[in-house]
């Protein structure tokens, strides 16, 4: 009895999609896109996958992984992805890498993109901004996501819990003595929730402490554009030295800095010390994620171990465990049904929060 498998044509997803042969193939060939419409595409893709089609290309390359990430210019990233390409190379997984510099249209795009056949999944070193629409992508191929701990988020994650991170960052500052702490910060907004969440962490640290009256949380944010994030090749640095300044202008009572990461914190650290202060005598800085810089002798900042590594290969073999070994579709999956990978934050104490404040 012969049990193979019919092999799908293009006259298959023709029919089913409504469309001529010529048509399919020039949409499964990336041909003339701008003749349909994106909810034509978007059918024709889906159809394929659901169909199993496979072409010439799709059979030599339908391990590619998507890899996504705001940028490659901070440790933080350049880190994580290589993660995720050594366990990718291990198990012989092929990835193509794509930068956001946290625009929503090049992350719509990148949704849309990630629908060709050729694609097996995406893994987001972030958050994704538009989680609704990477849900929806979801849906069709399978998607990881790196970043905060959000179990409303609907997607398969491997995170950490910024706000307990937030938490030990408060608690190390004020065992230390401090009162006067500023948040030093990029965009703050409901887009980059790790950074919302390490502020919620730092202000439930001051509220839980002992004499809480009198501690207070001054926060110095400025908003970065994607396009200011794309020509601003030391934005983060940046941000952090000016905001810094200001704070060391219109706060004289504030004794310790926390930069939203290690890169902003280097910025702090530097404008203190263009100032003519000295750290951690005068000021305390502390940083999040301990990119392999902050250990340097010539910088020494306390910050939070986040595992980089780790979860970058952590969220290529989930993604792996989603893909069917056939290589286009989804694993049987019990409907509605995420899986959380979550590392535990660990604050390394360097010299640069030493000081004692009496």
């Amino acid at each position: 009895m012969n049990t193979r498998k019919k092999r799908v044509t293009l006259k298959d997803i023709a029919e089913a999609a409504g469309l001529s042969t010529a048509s399919v193939s020039m949409i499964l060939a990336g041909k003339s896109l701008s003749r349909f419409s994106s909810v034509t595409v978007d059918a024709v893709y889906t159809i394929a996958r659901q169909l199993g089609y496979e072409t010439k290309r799709t059979k030599r390359d339908r391990k590619v992984i998507l890899l996504v990430c705001p940028s490659v210019i901070n440790p933080y990233y350049a880190t994580i992805i290589q993660g995720m390409e050594q366990e990718a190379k291990a198990r012989g997984l092929q990835t193509l890498l794509i930068t956001t510099y946290w625009d929503t249209e090049r992350e719509r795009w990148i949704c849309d993109f990630a629908k060709d056949p050729l694609v097996a999944g995406v893994v987001f070193a972030m958050i994704p901004q538009q989680p609704e629409l990477v849900h929806e992508l979801n849906k069709l191929i399978p998607v990881v996501a790196v970043g905060d701990k959000q179990n409303e988020l609907g997607l398969d994650t491997v995170d950490v819990n910024n706000y307990n991170a937030g938490m030990l960052v408060g608690t190390h500052l004020l065992e230390k003595g401090h009162s006067q702490i500023a948040y030093i910060t990029t965009s703050l907004n409901s887009q980059h929730s790790a950074r919302v969440r390490r502020l919620e962490g730092l202000r439930a640290a001051i509220k839980q402490a002992p004499h809480h009256q009198g501690k207070q949380l001054h926060i110095f944010t400025e908003e970065i554009s994607a396009h200011t994030e794309l020509h601003t090749v030391d934005i983060e640095h940046r941000v952090g030295y000016t905001l810094a300044k200001r704070c060391l202008q219109e706060r004289p009572q504030v004794t310790a800095m926390v930069a939203i990461n290690d890169m902003v914190a280097y910025g702090v650290m530097d404008a203190i010390i263009d100032a003519g202060h000295q750290i951690p005598e005068e000021y305390s800085v502390c940083g999040f994620d301990n990119i392999y810089p902050s250990h340097f002798s010539g910088v020494g900042l306390t910050t939070v171990e986040h595992s980089i590594i780790q979860r970058g290969k952590s969220a290529i073999r989930l993604i792996e465990s989603k893909i069917d070994r056939t290589g286009l579709s989804m694993t049987e999956n019990e409907p509605g049904a995420v899986t959380r990978v979550e590392y535990q934050s660990r604050l390394i104490v360097r010299n640069s929060s030493n000081h004692i404040v009496i």
